[in-house]
């Protein structure tokens, strides 16, 4: 999720091509009609050759059954890849243990996919629909933290790795228009990680970002505060760190909301610097107050934005963990930011947790 330009970039869209040819489904009913004269054929085909087609070949239909249809013919195609079977299986030419054990086999898978119908029922669709929905809704959070362009002379990058490699992850940004001659983006790491602080995050990302051009830098957490408080989730509370600079005179604020100070690269002293703001969790203190810290981006210099994985492991404490950060800033950036986010992700940080990094500098 690294990109300095605006324009989103060739896997984005890519994988919106291919969830789209997923989702954009023929109608059930010619799906149904399509896999039921596949299954009717192998139904034929085990009966009329037996020697040459075993009975567990039905397991293609029921497998395809599971991937294209809904739940409610989903049960029905199954109970009918069933009767085919235990119609072919007279004409088995010899019926052996291990006859009787594949058989088993193709029962149970029979009852596994009936299981997987039953637990759809919730969703009311396809499975291939149910993949491309997420996937397309991943792009989405993905898609609404893409850098914009920035004016000469400001440049910006950001990557996010998930815990485990998965494509959910309980941290995002949320980055708001440059049309006002402002860049406010926003770190956020939803509470939990990978796959289950996933499906949260969709939710919050998606809020945040109508918030964040809707209202002025200083009431964004304020209003993501009073949403989680007024839509709780279990364990529903997330930290944040919010950075507005203005890209005429390089005056920036950064507030945080239970989240590591951003760190402020000063090239005239030659060191990194947190920024201490200060503020509670989000989702937990109706009516909290953030305060914000500030000052000015020059020439040369540069603001890091970070969540906790980076700095926090089981066996460090997180203050170590900002001081290990600032050393390997030191070192590997040397004032060249160009490419230094992945740099600094690969290098440090929990494996274990989701890890996100936004650095934004100015020549």
């Amino acid at each position: 999720m690294s990109s300095p330009t605006g324009r989103r970039p060739a896997p984005y869209r890519a994988r919106r091509r291919w969830s789209t040819y997923l989702a954009g489904s023929q109608p059930e009913s010619l799906v149904f009609a399509a896999l039921f004269f596949f299954t009717t054929l192998v139904g034929v085909l085990m009966q009329a050759f037996p020697s040459f087609v075993s009975t567990t070949t039905i397991a293609l239909p029921l497998v395809m059954g599971a991937l294209f249809l809904g739940p409610r013919p989903l049960p029905w195609f199954v109970i009918y890849n069933l009767v085919l079977l235990t119609l072919a299986l007279p004409k088995v030419p010899s019926f052996n243990s291990r006859t009787y054990f594949t058989t088993g086999v193709m029962f149970l898978l029979a009852f596994i996919v009936m299981m997987t119908s039953f637990r759809r029922t919730r969703l009311g669709i396809a499975g291939s629909m149910g993949e491309s929905m997420l996937v397309d809704l991943s792009d989405r959070i993905q898609g609404q933290g893409v850098l914009p362009d920035l004016p000469v002379p400001w440049h910006a990058e950001s990557v996010i790795r998930s815990a485990g490699g998965t494509r959910f992850s309980g941290d995002f940004f949320v980055v708001g228009d440059t049309a006002s001659g402002r860049l406010d983006v926003s770190v956020v790491d939803v509470s939990g990680k990978g796959d289950r602080a996933g499906t949260r995050a969709l939710l919050l990302a998606g809020a945040m970002g109508g918030l964040v051009t809707a209202l002025e830098p200083r009431q964004f957490l304020p209003a993501t505060n009073a949403y989680l408080i007024n839509h709780p989730w279990q364990d529903g509370f997330a930290t944040a760190v919010h950075l507005s600079i203005d890209l005429t005179s390089g005056v920036f604020r950064v507030w945080t909301a239970g989240h590591p100070p951003a760190l402020h690269w000063r090239a005239g002293a030659g060191r990194w610097t947190p920024l201490e703001s200060e503020g509670p969790m989000l989702g937990l203190i109706p009516g909290a107050d953030f305060h914000e810290a500030g000052g000015t981006l020059r020439s040369g210099d540069a603001l890091m934005l970070y969540t906790d994985g980076m700095v926090e492991t089981r066996n460090t404490d997180i203050g170590i963990g900002i001081d290990r950060l600032i050393g390997q800033a030191d070192r590997r950036l040397r004032g060249n930011f160009a490419g230094g986010v992945r740099t600094l992700v690969d290098s440090i940080g929990s494996r274990s947790d989701d890890r996100a990094l936004l650095l934004v500098w100015r020549d």
